[in-house]
């Protein structure tokens, strides 16, 4: 097939499920054209070494990218400039898709909202060509700041883009829900979950190096890897792991809006069994991982985080590390159903400190099973070829639908 991919970030910046799925469709001998904007996420800054301009085409065998400009809200940006970024890739892709996207067989779209005013303007651009969504986020009010003028106009942009769209894949059962009340039509929506950069998280014996940082005392280790923020709600963490003290270490790897407040809870309640390592490259999590007992995967009980999966967990997963889950929702559910892990209800310090407990308890023949468990289960529903193998029938069925029609 001609494949056209349409996506807000592109790698280099961290945009690994587009960028995955273009690279290997291609090396499955399709055609794939990705119409993107330049690097910038997350600095906010256009990377070093690159330039916006028109007329920016790479082309690797059967892989070309067209980047086109768009604002850069730089910093923390305001509303007003997020959406200015929004509004003038979606601009932009609309001047150049007719004569890129020309003949394409099927259109892909990567991730809304970012992409909701692009993804309506190509389309009409390019006629009727038949067009698979890949849904990563349904809350326009995240994107909008709270800002009710332009979650409205948001909103309406992805109503018209889930009815145009010809199939629409979503990462969390949960979510399908979700898209089907926004107005998509309930038979063309389908789950295919997220996948991990599989050149990185892959089983692993610890390190000398990981086993100090991460270890003392032969206590039993759970570790939390990555943003420390308003969604993951890190303070339950905190409160639970103080009831513990003398149980188990809790590690914290990484940084975020939300780093202070955590590190003075954590200070206040003198939890000395609560430790924060500063954040490291990806190409270090693995090592990090094997030298922990468990991952932490925390998210808030909010309804937008019900009908999600995070990443981390996919990572995890992949690892065969073992998990213990304060979530709702699909994360909670899946974890529980493959037994992979520990679970409990979101913020929840007094169930979490329970878990803790037992997981502390756990011998590490059962956890190595757990690991294992999860490891099966990321193959078999979750990894890199069965992800694109999913998204490719998709994509298949979409144009021989309109082909024929």
């Amino acid at each position: 097939m001609k494949i056209g991919i349409l996506s807000y970030h592109f790698p280099p910046e961290p945009a690994f499920i587009p960028g995955s799925l273009a690279e290997e469709l291609a090396a499955r001998g399709h055609e794939v054209r990705v119409l993107t904007g330049f690097p910038d996420y997350p600095g906010g800054q256009v990377y070093p070494g690159w330039r916006q301009r028109w007329r920016h085409r790479t082309r690797d065998d059967r892989l070309s990218v067209r980047r086109v400009p768009k604002y850069v809200a730089t910093g923390e940006p305001s509303t007003g400039a997020r959406m200015a970024s929004y509004l003038t890739f979606a601009g932009s892709a609309a001047l150049v898709a007719r004569r890129f996207l020309a003949g394409i067989d099927v259109l892909y779209v990567f991730q809304l909202p970012a992409t909701s005013f692009a993804a309506v303007s190509v389309s009409r651009l390019i006629g009727r060509v038949p067009t698979v969504l890949h849904v990563q986020d349904v809350w326009p009010e995240d994107a909008a700041g709270g800002d009710g003028r332009w979650t409205a106009r948001l909103t309406a942009a992805m109503t018209r883009a889930f009815r145009a769209a010809d199939r629409i894949a979503v990462v969390a059962p949960s979510m399908r829900d979700l898209v089907v009340a926004a107005g998509a039509d309930p038979e063309r929506v389908s789950v295919v979950l997220n996948w991990t950069d599989e050149r990185i998280f892959q089983p692993a014996r610890p390190s000398a190096e990981a086993n100090r940082l991460v270890r003392r005392d032969g206590r039993c280790v759970v570790m939390h890897a990555g943003t420390i923020g308003a969604r993951q709600g890190l303070e339950t963490a905190v409160r639970a792991a103080a009831e513990l003290d003398r149980s188990m270490d809790l590690v914290l790897v990484g940084s975020g809006a939300d780093e202070p407040r955590v590190r003075g809870l954590a200070a206040e309640l003198r939890a000395e069994n609560v430790r924060f390592v500063e954040r490291r490259s990806p190409l270090d999590m693995p090592d990090l991982y094997a030298a922990a007992d468990y991952q932490l995967v925390m998210l808030r009980d909010l309804p937008e985080l019900r009908g999600t999966v995070p990443g981390k967990l996919q990572a995890a997963l992949s690892c065969a590390a073992p998990v213990v889950v304060s979530a709702g929702g699909d994360t909670a559910e899946l974890v529980e159903r493959t037994r992979a892990g520990l679970s409990c209800q979101p913020e929840d310090w007094a169930s979490l400190a329970d878990r803790f407990w037992l997981a502390a308890t756990i011998p590490p023949s059962a956890r190595v099973d757990m690991g294992r468990r999860g490891r099966e289960a990321y193959l078999r529903e979750m990894s890199l070829p069965a992800g694109v193998d999913r998204m490719e029938r998709l994509l298949r069925e979409v144009a021989r639908n309109r082909a024929t029609a």
